[in-house]
């Protein structure tokens, strides 16, 4: 039986930055060590389908990831979001969280350690996908940016694109606190981008397309350019 005066503290690292747990009462920017986060998750019931899963992040234990032949550095800790559960809470919060991370995640816990330096180290729980998960995508090939910016850029899923899943990361790391950030985030962020300003100038470059119905030539507008990037690339 949990101590109901116990505190539970949840750890975000992915969406749970920007769209976080209900009924928390307190939320603090921090870090934990021993981990790297890439985008090597499979997600077929939010960014993607099963029949074209997208990805999305999970964490590696460093000592894990240095065995899998990843040539991109990893950052140093990596940056998320402590969310405190109220008692009277906790339960209704794992069993939505239980839903929203079903997708081969499972539960750890981590140090967290908070932006406040006078804080102690916060003990969280932590939803990760393992490499023995059948969603983990590196485990006998490592994707390089190249590829998974262009698997970002081309999926999508119930819960939208995988694209805005990446931007939305990004800019939430970018702004969680002025020590926060993610070179691998970055990295994608900015290849995916330049997919996307490219695909709006062919877009630019072709405006209309001649269709042949057979009988008589309709001329139809070609596919609208992409929206507009609302998030600045920052260096």
């Amino acid at each position: 039986m949990e101590d109901p005066l116990a505190e539970f503290w949840l750890f975000g690292y992915g969406s749970l930055i920007w769209k976080p747990p209900p009924d928390y009462d307190l939320k603090l920017p921090g870090y934990i060590k021993g981990y790297v986060r890439r985008f090597w998750q499979a997600s077929e019931d939010h960014r993607g389908t099963p029949e074209a899963p997208g990805r999305v992040v999970t964490l590696i234990e460093r000592s894990i990831w240095e065995g899998l032949g990843d040539h991109h550095e990893a950052d140093d800790v990596v940056w998320g979001t402590a969310y405190r559960i109220p008692a009277a809470k906790i339960e209704s919060v794992k069993e939505y969280l239980d839903i929203r991370e079903i997708n081969g995640y499972s539960i750890h816990y981590v140090d967290v350690y908070p932006t406040e330096k006078m804080l102690p180290p916060i003990k969280a729980l932590v939803y990760i996908g393992t490499p023995e998960n059948p969603q983990f995508v590196a485990r006998n090939t490592v994707p390089g940016e190249t590829e998974l910016a262009q698997h970002i850029y081309n999926s999508r899923g119930p819960s939208g694109e995988n694209k805005d899943y990446l931007y939305m990361l990004y800019q939430s790391l970018e702004e969680l606190c002025p020590e926060s950030k993610d070179n691998h985030v970055r990295n994608l962020f900015r290849k995916v981008a330049i997919l996307q300003a490219e695909d709006r100038l062919n877009s630019i470059d072709h405006p209309v397309e001649q269709v042949n119905d057979g009988s008589t030539t309709v001329m139809e507008e070609a596919e609208p350019a992409a929206e507009n990037l609302d998030i600045e690339m920052k260096h």
